[in-house]
C-alpha cells in the first residue's frame, strides 16, 4: 500500500531562526557602536535587526518553518534589541529617553516573558497579540528616531524634530503599558479557564 509523502519537519536552524540569531548579533553591535559615539552606525544596524524581526516571522508563515525554538529565539531577540538600546540610550544625555523610561521598557519585557514561559508550560499558547506588535513598532520608531537625532547628520536643528521625537517615546511608553496589561489580563484569563 502506497502512502502519501509527508512534508518534511522544519529543521531547527532554518532561515527564520538564523534571521532571529542574527538580529542578537547586530543588537550587541549596535550597543558597541552607541558606546563608540558612532550614532549612525548604531542607526543602521538597529534598521537592519529591525528589518530581520519582520523577515524572520514572514518567512516563518509564509513557508510553514515555525518551529519551538523560533517560539523562544524571535522574542528573546526582540527583547535584547528594545530593552538594550533604550538602557544603552539612557545613559546618553540628548537621547530624550530617561533612565526610568528604560526601567519600565524592561520590566514590561521581563514580565511578559514571565507570563508566557507559565502559560506555555501550561501547553497554552501564548503568541504575540496586534498589541504587542503595535508596541514594537513605535518601539523601533523611538529609538530610531533617538539614534537619528543624536548622530551628526541629523536633523536635531529641523523644526519639529525633538517634539516628533518626544512624541514617539510617549507613544512607545505608551503602548508598553497598554499591551503589558493586555497581557496579564490574557493571562490570568487563560490559567482561569485552564484551572476550571
Amino acid at each position: 500500500m502506497r502512502t502519501e509523502p509527508t512534508a518534511p519537519a522544519p529543521t531547527v536552524w532554518n532561515i527564520p531562526n538564523q534571521l532571529s540569531a542574527s538580529r542578537i548579533v547586530l543588537a550587541l553591535a549596535c550597543f558597541l557602536t552607541i558606546a563608540l559615539g558612532w550614532y549612525f552606525v548604531s542607526l543602521v544596524l538597529f534598521l537592519l535587526a529591525a528589518l530581520t524581526d519582520w523577515l524572520d516571522g514572514y518567512w516563518a508563515r509564509k513557508f510553514g518553518m515555525i518551529t519551538q525554538l523560533g517560539r523562544i529565539l524571535d522574542p528573546f531577540a526582540d527583547k535584547v534589541i528594545i530593552c538594550g538600546t533604550f538602557i544603552m540610550l539612557a545613559g546618553i544625555e540628548g537621547s530624550q529617553i530617561f533612565r526610568w523610561m528604560a526601567v519600565l521598557v524592561t520590566g514590561r519585557e521581563l514580565l511578559v516573558t514571565a507570563l508566557r514561559g507559565l502559560c506555555e508550560g501550561r501547553n497554552i499558547d501564548f503568541s504575540a497579540k496586534w498589541a504587542g506588535k503595535v508596541k514594537m513598532v513605535f518601539q523601533c520608531l523611538a529609538v530610531a528616531l533617538s539614534l537619528w537625532g543624536l548622530s551628526a547628520w541629523s536633523g536635531e536643528n529641523t523644526p519639529g524634530f525633538k517634539s516628533l521625537l518626544i512624541a514617539s517615546i510617549w507613544l512607545s511608553l505608551a503602548a508598553t503599558l497598554y499591551s503589558g496589561w493586555g497581557y496579564i489580563r490574557l493571562a490570568s484569563e487563560m490559567m482561569t479557564e485552564k484551572s476550571t
